[in-house]
């Protein structure tokens, strides 16, 4: 594929949370050669999963525009146990989990990642014979001091709480990997940032130019707070059946679902404006997120799947869960249509406006079967859907213009 640096520029900045820096990697593009795209995934479980595939979709644009990726096994580091975000330390993974979680990423990258355009390599490589004298010469190159910059490392040791040293040797291993790999880029998750610019000053130390360093915004669970972790079990595993990742991916509230839009889809931008269009003019949530759930369960199964998993989620939830003998309430409605917590009120679902957005944030109100969240919903005028609030207060509300 052959792009400009300009257009490669504009378009490896969507999304990026983050990009240190922009100039620099002007600089390696305007040179003309495939730059070294690095990117590193400790193998803690045996499944990846939607969050890493934020960082997979931005690898996968470099490759289009002919650049190399790596994919780097972290299998020396999961000994060690990544500390960030953490408020104690990680207890290391064994040799054989590291070993058999690392097999299972080789097969899942591919389902985005072009196999003829990706490297994989394992940290191990260059770590696991290193001899302990070398080792100790890259601890040589950064401080304590540093190191207590970190976040996470300074309010463990303002609280008091312990910091293993084996921690500290983390954010060095990472760093050397770019060494050893050469990587004009680096990528990671916005938590990740520290350990990147390590890897900055140790290229520089070790007389590389420093890699450009690009941060990915993290994406959140399905409880819509943490983010998306396999530890904490709020993740949809890209190598999971299409009607567990289907039915997972419909639990997901209606405002995090654009979260999910923006950093998953591979649809342009003008069409998520589009989709976003729709809601305000009164389409079900619901149907929305079934768009989702098709792209992503099409992604990492077949188009053949992700029907077959939408016809399940339906058959299992949506029919059994909503009746269809109700009576319609007609709703009048002005041109900008009314929010959800009016519609609750005026077709007796709820006393109040207030009382709608507390059963609203309680997760207690349902349109057609799904779960809404979001208190700004608004629906326009041809509108017709099943409200359920709590298990037995149904309405069928139907909205038509003002005359």
């Amino acid at each position: 594929m052959t792009t400009s640096f300009e257009e490669q520029i504009a378009e490896l900045h969507r999304g990026t949370h983050e990009l240190l820096v922009g100039a620099e990697l002007v600089k390696k593009l305007q040179r003309g050669r495939p730059l070294r795209i690095k990117a590193g995934f400790d193998p803690t479980a045996p499944d990846l999963h939607l969050g890493h595939t934020v960082l997979l979709n931005k690898m996968r644009q470099f490759q289009q525009f002919g650049h190399e990726v790596i994919f780097l096994i972290g299998d020396f580091t999961g000994l060690i146990g990544d500390p960030t975000g953490r408020n104690a330390t990680r207890p290391p993974l064994t040799a054989e989990e590291v070993q058999a979680n690392a097999r299972t990423y080789q097969s899942q990258v591919f389902k985005i990642l072009d196999p003829e355009r990706t490297r994989v390599d394992f940290n191990s490589r260059w770590f696991g014979s290193m001899p302990a004298a070398r080792l100790i010469e890259i601890a040589g190159k950064h401080t304590v001091a540093r190191m207590l910059e970190r976040d996470d490392f300074a309010k463990r040791y303002a609280d008091g709480r312990p910091i293993s040293i084996h921690e500290f040797l983390y954010p060095l291993v990472q760093g050397y990997d770019s060494v050893a790999l050469e990587a004009d880029v680096e990528m990671g998750g916005t938590d990740q940032k520290f350990n990147l610019l390590v890897g900055r000053h140790l290229q520089e130390i070790y007389g590389q130019e420093p890699q450009v360093v690009l941060t990915m915004p993290l994406l959140e669970g399905l409880d819509g707070v943490n983010k998306m972790s396999k530890s904490l079990g709020n993740y949809v595993g890209v190598a999971e059946a299409p009607e567990a990742m289907f039915g997972k991916l419909m639990s997901i509230s209606d405002q995090l679902m654009w979260r999910y839009f923006e950093l998953l889809s591979f649809r342009p931008l003008a069409e998520l404006e589009r989709l976003k269009r729709s809601a305000v003019e009164g389409r079900n949530p619901r149907d929305i997120k079934f768009e989702l759930g098709q792209e992503i369960v099409a992604r990492f199964h077949d188009a053949q799947a992700a029907e077959r998993a939408q016809r399940d989620f339906i058959a299992r939830v949506s029919e059994k869960a909503v009746p269809t003998d109700l009576e319609p309430h007609t709703i009048r409605v002005e041109g900008t249509g009314i929010r959800i917590a009016n519609a609750l009120k005026e077709g007796g679902l709820a006393a109040s406006t207030s009382e709608a957005n507390r059963k609203i944030d309680e997760g207690a109100v349902k349109i057609d079967g799904s779960r809404v969240s979001d208190r700004s919903l608004t629906f326009a005028a041809g509108a017709d859907h099943v409200f359920q609030v709590g298990s037995r207060r149904f309405a069928r509300l139907k909205f038509e213009p003002k005359i």
